[in-house]
């Protein structure tokens, strides 16, 4: 079983001294670094980066690259860096936090809808190796500015498959009324605006990304044809034989024990069997492969602690017991209807007795962690743990209220250390500026 298709951390435990990850008492972490705090298990991460690796391990030419909207900081580049991982980012702060950590920048992909005149600049000045095109705009912007750089650049076209996944609707990526990629149908015109304008982008691949928290596997078969089909017909029409192909990330987790996610190995399996037939399909030499894991890398080697504060049983209705984080420090819930498996760390042997509502601590009536749950009599204080927010949970975070970002703690060996520190009210400040006609 790959740590994809565990609710817990690798190194997750019960103890007779309690709730362990990566060595380190839960409650210890709490009252050590306080709460609001993420905690990120290393040993999950670097286990399943091996597992990515070993399972592609018999194809030829393979390069995993770490979805990095998923959880990017300097001591992320860190591992990746050690694990061999390359990155995909999708902004000027992604570039820059890979760069500032002594990333080597040729194994970093630029990726994104609407990347700006400064980002792509900055991309080209670093040295970044590769830069997914997604549209016209993009071509003609990026086009210009190796030209006056005088930097050759290699490219990938990122392409909309047509492919539906089973997803929520606001994170599919694949299908064809879609803001990221060219329609099919557009390809020959952004090649021939390329090659006719702009010899210094050099086209070596495509990239299709089907979305996120995907659990059907035939999917990915799917866009392999389709794009081993756009790869003849490039051939074909302009005499450029394609060696790259980025097949996205996009593989689910289990958040709770109804999800059902396919392992890395299932999906190398489909993905090496589908270039296979393909090849011979379409006649068309095996390419390189790109891999874009992002939520299945760092999903599972997350968990949230969170203090029980306030608690209200409304009459005939739900029993709200409150805690000091919420929607500004994981929004899934709120924008996704996301479900997620929580324990009373202080409480972990006793029996659940009650269903109560998990509710955030911020003035929205939405900010809800999790529905009706049966956990053991709360008190105000007790540590509660949430699994799974690995992803999408501190790179989402925001101040909202005005509330500061928790800190991130990373344990291993009995180890634990801070990667993040917690904001202070200086640190909400100080972008701030009043005009002097307001003083």
């Amino acid at each position: 079983m790959s740590a994809n298709q565990s609710i817990f951390p690798k190194t997750y435990q019960i103890t007779p001294t309690g709730v362990e990850i990566g060595g380190c008492n839960l409650l210890e972490l709490a009252k050590k670094y306080g709460t609001p705090l993420y905690v990120y298990d290393e040993q999950t991460i670097i286990d399943i980066c091996t597992d990515y690796k070993n399972s592609f391990a018999k194809y030829h030419d393979v390069q995993p690259l770490f979805a990095s909207k998923a959880f990017m900081t300097k001591a992320m580049c860190a591992i990746l860096k050690k694990q061999n991982f390359g990155l995909d980012v999708v902004s000027g702060g992604e570039i820059y936090t890979a760069y500032k950590s002594g990333f080597d920048m040729s194994k970093v992909m630029f990726n994104g809808n609407n990347k700006t005149l400064d980002e792509l600049k900055m991309a080209l000045e670093y040295g970044i190796g590769h830069i997914s095109v997604d549209n016209f705009y993009e071509i003609e912007l990026l086009g210009k500015l190796s030209q006056e750089l005088n930097k050759n650049q290699d490219i990938l076209l990122r392409i909309t498959p047509g492919i539906e996944c089973h997803t929520h609707e606001y994170i599919q990526t694949g299908h064809l009324d879609s803001k990221f990629g060219f329609d099919l149908t557009q390809i020959d015109e952004a090649i021939t605006s390329i090659i006719s304008k702009y010899p210094l982008l050099q086209i070596k691949g495509l990239h299709a990304h089907l979305g996120s928290q995907i659990f059907e596997t035939q999917v990915f078969a799917d866009a392999v044809d389709v794009i081993f089909e756009q790869f003849k017909h490039i051939k074909d029409a302009f005499g450029i034989e394609l060696t790259e192909m980025n097949i996205g990330g996009g593989l689910g987790i289990t958040y709770t024990t109804e999800d059902n996610p396919p392992s890395i190995q299932t999906i190398a399996d489909i993905i090496i069997e589908a270039i296979d037939v393909c090849s011979q399909k379409y006649g068309v030499n095996k390419p390189k492969i790109y891999l874009e894991p992002g939520r299945s890398i760092v999903g599972t080697a997350g968990v949230a602690l969170y203090k029980v504060g306030s608690i209200k049983q409304v009459p005939n209705g739900r029993k709200y017991v409150s805690l000091d984080g919420g929607m500004a420090d994981n929004p899934r819930p709120s924008m996704y209807q996301a479900k997620y498996t929580a324990v009373v760390v202080n409480k972990i042997n006793e029996t659940p007795v009650e269903t109560v509502t998990l509710a955030g601590r911020f003035c929205e009536s939405g900010d809800i962690i999790i529905e009706d749950i049966n956990l053991p009599k709360l008190e105000s204080g007790d540590v509660v743990c949430v699994f799974n927010t690995g992803a999408y949970g501190y790179s989402m975070s925001s101040n909202y209220n005005r509330v500061l970002k928790p800190a991130i703690v990373l344990v291993n060996s009995a180890q634990s250390d801070i990667i993040i520190r917690r904001e202070s009210y200086d640190d909400l400040l100080s972008c701030d500026e009043v005009p002097d006609r307001l003083l």
